[in-house]
Order: structure tokens, then C-alpha cells, then sequence
């Protein structure tokens, strides 16, 4: 084996440019591959943080007549004594970090000539669950409980409506009997979450105006639980089951985004195949010319008595330490990268997707132990693979034919 790697080394040190661009294109190839997975990843772990931190939680309580999607106010589909069950639920589930009353209800905001519709959310200000608002407000004040004219509008709204901190907007908003009221409320503060999508479509009023204003009363559409680990929401979930109102988790709300995950994993599995095609076309081009060069040398081993297997393995050898440089640049070249990026994120144009899913207006790589491993073993499959017919080329050369350069 010793033997194999000296005459390997000595080989591919002949010609030391080609060598060296042979394993700059699996080093370039797989660098590649390492920051477009950890995009990839950054990008979909990103949008469930975000959705579970801003729309879903970790688990919700709803009324069981409650639909999502219709937005519903109608008293059977919410919830009664909202906060009276949220205090109990926090008492009775050591796990549970917040839970708090939301009111959901869709509504048109207006401001001169320009409208948008939009969802009104009522929110308990002080509780730790709307804290990332607080957080991210960029202008003005953040909301108190008993204030009845003042709403929290996100920057991308404000800028499409020209709203101001202090200035007023219309609100034209649905009720649970099914009538529209509108009223005229005072911008207090504006908000930014970093999503676009999100801050764009919701205004945010305190929970015991919502309730007023849409006519909901004591009643609110859901419990909005945060947990200290998500792992954790299932056995939350089954703690909580109550014949009297449904209980979901982040996982039954978020879907979609597992099933985006599911396809963009499937679509980077061709891109996947398709650069380390290229990259180990390069590979075996090298042994090719490598073998040309060397018939009378493969001839010669092979007349005094060399196995064909053995030069197999020669030429395979070579192919292995080429892809062991190439793995070592791409790691480097890969991590380096996925760790700046990491850190400093690529500026994504989110105003121009409606995918559906909250993806922030930054995009942060991430970079697992899972992908450099397997894109490791993959890099140095597809490159053996690849040497394997120049290799067989070569230890198939009968001595005779190869002295003569045949």
C-alpha cells in the first residue's frame, strides 16, 4: 500500500500544473456545493424560526370551529375567557415559557388615496411572546394595554401608505356578526421583524380594542404558546388535548415549509450530481492523458509481471489523492465562505416573492456536520467512479501493444 502511494505521489508530481487544476476543480466543485447547502439550510431554518416566533408559536389553542384561513369571528369559532385559560395552561405545563390571547380579524387600512388590506392582529402588549415587536421598533412608542386609538404598523406598510408616527389612518374592519366598522386610529409606533412579507400585511392594536371593535368581546382566536424547545411541542400538545377547544403544534402549521424543504432538497440533489459530473469530468480527462503518456511505462510494468489489478489500483490511487486534495481546498474554500456569510448574511429582495413563506430580508447561511460529511463521501464516490474507466484502460493494455505505443 506504501508502495502504491509513493509511485502515486511521484506520478502526479510529473506534471504538477495539471494536478493542481484537477484538484482546484473538486475544490472549487465541492466549495460549491458546501455554501449552496448551507443556503439551502440557512434559508429554511430561517423561515421556521421566523413563523414560529411571529405567526404560529410553538403550539396553539383554538375554538374547534376555528378555520385559519377564514379568518373567523363568529362567537362558536373563538375562544371564551381567553386569558383565563392562558394563565392556566402556563400553570399547568412546566415547559411552557408565554402563553398569551391573540384576536385575529382582516380589515383595509386607508390613508388618502392609498388602501391595502390587511390583517389586525389584538395582542396582550406586556406579554413575552410580542416582545420581538417591542424589539423591533424603529420609530415611535410600543403599545399599552388600555390605549384605544393607538396601532403598531410594520416599515414596508408605512412607507406604501405614507404613514408617519403620529399621523392616522383609517381602518375599515370586519365583526363577528358579519358587519364592517371603521374607525380612525393614531399611529403610536412602527415595527420591523426583517420580513417583509409579514411586516407588509399586519397591524397590531392592543387585544381589549380588538375585541371591541370587531365585537368579539371576551373572546379571542387563539392561544399563542412559546415553549422553551420546540422538540417539545408534541408532548405539550397531548398535555393540553381538551374536548372543549384543538390543540396544534408548529409542525401541523407549517407544512409548507416542509414541503418546499422536501423539494428544494430534491432539487439540489441533481445540481448536486451536475457539478461533481463536471468536476470529475476534469478528474478523468487528467487520467486519460495521464495513461497516454505512460503506455510504454504501463507496458513495461506489465511485462515484468505486474497484475492488471495492481495498475488498477495505481491509477485509482492517483485518482484518491487527487480527490483528497480536492476535498481538503473545498473544505476550506466551502467552510470560509458559509462562514462569513454565516455571519454577515446575502441582502435577499423579499418585496418581490409571495411564496407564502417568512423569509427575512437577509439570508444567513448555516453550515451542518450532516452535509460536510456526506458531501465529503459523495465528492470522493463520484470522483473514484469517474478515474474507473481510464484505471481499466490502463490495466487492460496488453505489454506488447503498449511497448510498441500502441
Amino acid at each position: 500500500m506504501f508502495q502504491l502511494f509513493k509511485m502515486a505521489f511521484r506520478d502526479l508530481g510529473r506534471n504538477k500544473r495539471r494536478t493542481a487544476l484537477s484538484a482546484l476543480a473538486v475544490s472549487v466543485g465541492m466549495g460549491l456545493l458546501l455554501l449552496m447547502s448551507s443556503v439551502l439550510v440557512g434559508e429554511m431554518q430561517g423561515a421556521l424560526r421566523n413563523t414560529i416566533k411571529l405567526f404560529s408559536g410553538h403550539v396553539q389553542i383554538r375554538g374547534l370551529n376555528y378555520d385559519e384561513n377564514k379568518i373567523s369571528l363568529k362567537w362558536d369559532d373563538l375562544i371564551e375567557n381567553p386569558q383565563a385559560l392562558a394563565d392556566s395552561v402556563k400553570g399547568q405545563v412546566p415547559q411552557i415559557v408565554d402563553a398569551t390571547p391573540r384576536l385575529v380579524a382582516s380589515g383595509i387600512a386607508t390613508h388618502g388615496e392609498n388602501s391595502r388590506g390587511v390583517q389586525i392582529v389584538g395582542i396582550d402588549p406586556d406579554a413575552a411572546a410580542n416582545q420581538v415587536y417591542r424589539e423591533g421598533l424603529i420609530a415611535g412608542d410600543f403599545l399599552n394595554a388600555d390605549d384605544r386609538e393607538g396601532i403598531l404598523v410594520g416599515k414596508p406598510l408605512a412607507e406604501k401608505l405614507g404613514l408617519e408616527v403620529g399621523g392616522q389612518v383609517n381602518l375599515l374592519v370586519n365583526t363577528s356578526n358579519g358587519d364592517l366598522v371603521e374607525q380612525m386610529f393614531t399611529i403610536r409606533g412602527i415595527y420591523t421583524t426583517n420580513t417583509f412579507g409579514y411586516d407588509e400585511n399586519n397591524i397590531f392594536l392592543p387585544l381589549a380594542k380588538a375585541q371591541t371593535i370587531t365585537g368579539a368581546e371576551d373572546r379571542a382566536s387563539l392561544i399563542f404558546i412559546v415553549l422553551q424547545d420546540k422538540e417539545q411541542a408534541d408532548s405539550v400538545a397531548a398535555a393540553l388535548q381538551s374536548p372543549n377547544y384543538t390543540v396544534v403544534t408548529w409542525r401541523d402549521m407549517n407544512a409548507m415549509i416542509v414541503q418546499v424543504e422536501d423539494f428544494a432538497n430534491a432539487y439540489m440533489t441533481i445540481f448536486y450530481l451536475i457539478v461533481l459530473g463536471i468536476t470529475a469530468t476534469v478528474v478523468s480527462n487528467t487520467l486519460v492523458m495521464s495513461v497516454f503518456e505512460r503506455t510504454r511505462e504501463i507496458g513495461i510494468l506489465a511485462a515484468i509481471g505486474m497484475k492488471g489489478r495492481r495498475i488498477l489500483a495505481q491509477f485509482l490511487t492517483e485518482a484518491a489523492l487527487i480527490a483528497t486534495l480536492g476535498v481538503i481546498g473545498g473544505l476550506i474554500l466551502g467552510g470560509a465562505l458559509s462562514l462569513y456569510f454565516a455571519r454577515y448574511g446575502l441582502p435577499l429582495d423579499v418585496s418581490q416573492y409571495g411564496l407564502g413563506i417568512l423569509i427575512n430580508d437577509r439570508l444567513y447561511t448555516q453550515l451542518t456536520l450532516d452535509n460536510v460529511i456526506y458531501l465529503t463521501f459523495v465528492t470522493y464516490v463520484v470522483t473514484l467512479v469517474a478515474s474507473f474507466a481510464p484505471a481499466r484502460m490502463a490495466s487492460r493494455m496488453e505489454p506488447v501493444d503498449a511497448l510498441h505505443g500502441k
